[in-house]
């Protein structure tokens, strides 16, 4: 006589006919710059900081239901390019990745990234109707459509209002009194050291390419082009002004070109410097600081770049999120996978536009919550003056070039006319 089966077995037998099975979850690999944030959680709307807001987007992504989980792959920013290209050239990129719209050509000429077909777009719920016209030309590509626009960031001026206002640089209206030429500078840079004795300026000028931003706005200013189609513009009249201009600042004693990115910060932030060259990116972060009775910082502006020669315009770029050619073939679950991600940056503007970062959504930009963002009237002129370089794919090398050449002036005390001279012919054989 067959021995019947245990109960508690027949339990768990009839437990597991009621269970669905496990989802398989699809892995994502994500590679980006930005910075690292370990205590990120999964709540958007708590987030604070560029780090942390872009981590959290991740994160909250990788613990929906959505049957895909995330690799994560975070990078310095100084060395997210080289790492980039180095997965590239071992076959085996992310599956999405961040990307700046000025280094699209390089990487989209060559054939390394994908074109995303508007089926494939509306398909995972994005619209690109809903870009303003500057982002989605900044994404397109020989007539394709070859990522998804995050952002559009710019220089602004970082404004320490207690020291503006003991050198007697605040407006009847309570906003920085800016300077309005090359010489206004000058007198406004030595007001600051007569009455503080801090600087009036600082700035990345001895690490990454700030320096480089702030003479193509000098330049734009005064109506020329770092390059013009195929020809180099370095060792122009208006690019030694330009130079000559931040130049001055050094000799006067008002600015140090020693500071790095992180001195430069932490200059501004313990009230050693008035007002800091930096982009949309630090706001959110500036502002919390400002918040900290411990911070020194305590009343902080945001303004536009100000206009010290004819035409006003601040250097511009976008950050965007594409994904690497051939995927869908490879692997259609993984395309699928990036896609979905795509959607949900896309969806996630208003967290990642609490950064300080101007937002490239229609839909966004006309909303409430957006317009309700601190300081965020303070510099709402940058959209009209936002410039960005001529679509070039030298350009990433164009830059370093003009980066090691400005940075020789100021750290080296090379004639501005003999490094602009050098980088000119070394940026022309890039461009030949």
């Amino acid at each position: 006589m067959p021995t019947r089966p245990p109960r508690w077995i027949a339990v768990l037998a009839a437990f597991a006919l009621l269970t669905p099975p496990a989802v398989a979850q699809t892995e994502i690999s994500l590679g980006r710059f930005f910075g690292a944030c370990e205590d990120a959680g999964t709540v958007m709307a708590e987030a604070t900081g560029e780090p942390c807001i872009i981590q959290t987007i991740v994160n909250a992504f990788d613990a929906a239901d959505n049957g895909y989980t995330v690799n994560n792959l975070p990078t310095d920013w100084g060395n997210y390019y080289d790492q980039l290209k180095a997965t590239y050239a071992g076959g085996n990129p992310p599956d999405v990745h961040v990307m700046h719209k000025s280094s699209l050509l390089e990487f989209a000429s060559l054939g390394a990234l994908s074109p995303i077909p508007a089926e494939d777009l509306a398909a995972a719920g994005i619209d690109p109707d809903d870009w303003t016209p500057t982002a989605r030309a900044g994404v397109t590509y020989d007539g394709e459509i070859y990522g998804v626009p995050m952002d559009l960031h710019a220089n602004l001026w970082h404004v320490n209002m207690d020291l503006m206002e003991a050198a007697g640089l605040v407006n009847d209206d309570g906003t920085p009194m800016l300077p309005g030429s090359p010489e206004e500078l000058l007198v406004h840079a030595q007001q600051m050291k007569d009455a503080t004795g801090v600087d009036y300026l600082a700035a990345d000028f001895a690490e990454f390419p700030i320096g480089v931003r702030l003479v193509l706005a000098l330049m734009w200013q005064q109506g020329a082009e770092l390059v013009a189609g195929d020809e180099a513009n370095v060792d122009s009249a208006e690019a030694v002004r330009a130079v000559d201009t931040i130049v001055s600042l050094f000799d006067g004693g008002y600015a140090d070109p020693q500071l790095n990115y992180a001195d430069s910060q932490q200059a501004f932030l313990q009230g050693e410097a008035a007002i800091l060259v930096n982009g949309t990116w630090v706001v959110d972060f500036y502002d919390a600081q400002a918040a900290d009775p411990d911070v020194p910082l305590q009343s902080y502006y945001t303004a536009a770049f100000p206009t010290l020669f004819d035409q006003p315009a601040t250097w511009a770029d976008s950050h965007m999120w594409v994904v690497p050619a051939g995927l869908a073939d490879r692997d259609p679950e993984r395309y699928e996978g990036a896609l979905a991600m795509l959607d949900w940056i896309d969806e996630a503007s208003i967290h990642w536009a609490r950064t300080g970062h101007l937002s490239v959504r229609e839909s966004v930009l006309a909303s409430a919550e957006y317009n309700a963002l601190p300081h965020r009237d303070e510099y709402a002129a940058t959209v009209e003056i936002a410039r960005d370089v001529e679509r070039n794919a030298a350009f990433p090398a164009i830059q370093d070039a003009l980066n090691r050449s400005l940075q020789s002036i100021w750290l080296t005390g090379v004639p501005a006319e003999e490094a602009l001279a050098s980088a000119d012919a070394e940026i022309q054989a890039l461009l030949d």
